[in-house]
């Protein structure tokens, strides 16, 4: 792709996502959404086959979808009420479909069979914009609309997406669609407290794309789309292994990492307005996410099989170049931000 077209699309994708964050307007808002998904296409399509391909049309059908089902709505918004503005959303089954459009937006729970196929088909690259940078712009509109949001669809969802998302993920061998997987169900926690305090929703997600984004840049950088290529890492690089296994323990919750911080968050705040049944079917469903996450550290740490070992073991030279910086930075922030709850729960 020529670059200075590759600069322009990216500006578009980015300039799609904040119109959408800036926009009080639905017009506005629906113009940002369509902005972001003609930008999405050709970066879907960077490496063309016929699997990136296939991705890519999926990927515009079911967005489209959900695109004229967010204007019939508010369309219908305006004949009733005369404004464009997002505030002027009184009515509650208009305030449901916009809802359902958004949900099929993320990929949440029930409208989640159209994402693991779409990223599995997809470069690493263009699979992580999918799973991080998309989810910003529909949940924007979520949290624009959480005092009016149908409490029954929102919790129905959240808990099919935890479950679903650790249930998919269970037999899967691609780290794409695993990964999948694991946005659905975390998708679910976010949708959980979106009712409830979404200024917990907006820490989850940044924690969320942090740890995704660290994950997909280790799977890049030893070109790994498979379990089995992942047992290669302890060869190449012992850090590297040691890494990737903190980064999943981390994206399954465990304390004292980073990945702990929201799960905790979000309990305490279901605790607090007395949902004690949802919040432990919460965290037993997030068990199976946790199993398949260490079936990942198991294959990476524990089955290498005794050999003399030829490669050259990358840790022990000096690489300085951005990409790897910028991996460091991420992966401290996504296993050591555990130290900082006292003072983020001074902000929430």
């Amino acid at each position: 792709m020529n670059p200075i077209l590759a600069y322009f699309i990216y500006y578009m994708l980015v300039m799609g996502t904040i119109m959408v964050l800036m926009s009080s307007h639905w017009l506005l808002i629906w113009a940002g959404f369509e902005m972001n998904l003609m930008a999405m296409i050709p970066i879907m399509m960077y490496k063309q086959n016929p699997r990136s391909t296939e991705s890519a049309i999926k990927y515009f059908m079911i967005q489209t979808t959900a695109s004229i089902i967010f204007m019939m709505s508010i369309s219908i918004n305006l004949m009733l009420t005369g404004q464009w503005t997002v505030m002027y959303i009184n009515n509650s089954m208009l305030s449901t479909i916009i809802t359902i459009s958004m949900l099929m937006k993320l990929g949440a729970a029930p409208f989640h069979l159209w994402l693991p196929e779409v990223a599995q088909g997809l470069h690493l690259n263009s699979s992580m914009i999918l799973l991080t940078w998309q989810k910003i712009a529909p949940l924007s509109i979520l949290y624009s609309l959480y005092s009016t949001l149908n409490f029954n669809i929102m919790i129905t969802s959240a808990l099919l997406s935890i479950v679903l998302g650790g249930w998919g993920g269970l037999n899967q061998t691609q780290l794409r669609k695993m990964m999948a997987f694991s946005s659905i169900a975390h998708m679910g926690w976010m949708m959980a407290i979106l009712c409830y305090n979404p200024n917990i929703m907006i820490l989850n997600l940044f924690i969320y794309m942090i740890m995704t984004i660290t994950l997909f840049m280790i799977f890049k950088h030893n070109s790994s789309t498979n379990i089995s290529n992942l047992s290669l890492i302890c060869n190449k690089s012992p850090i590297m292994a040691s890494l990737l296994a903190l980064m999943f323990m981390s994206l399954g919750g465990l304390p004292p990492l980073t990945g702990f911080l929201p799960k905790w968050m979000v309990t305490q705040e279901l605790l607090k307005n007395n949902n004690t049944m949802l919040a432990l079917i919460m965290l037993m469903f997030a068990l199976i996410n946790l199993f398949f996450y260490m079936r990942l550290i198991y294959s990476t740490s524990l089955t290498m099989f005794p050999s003399m070992n030829n490669m050259k073991m990358y840790w022990l030279y000096a690489n300085s170049n951005n990409y790897s910086f910028i991996m460091i930075i991420f992966s401290i922030i996504s296993i050591m931000v555990l130290p900082l709850m006292p003072i983020l729960m001074n902000f929430y």
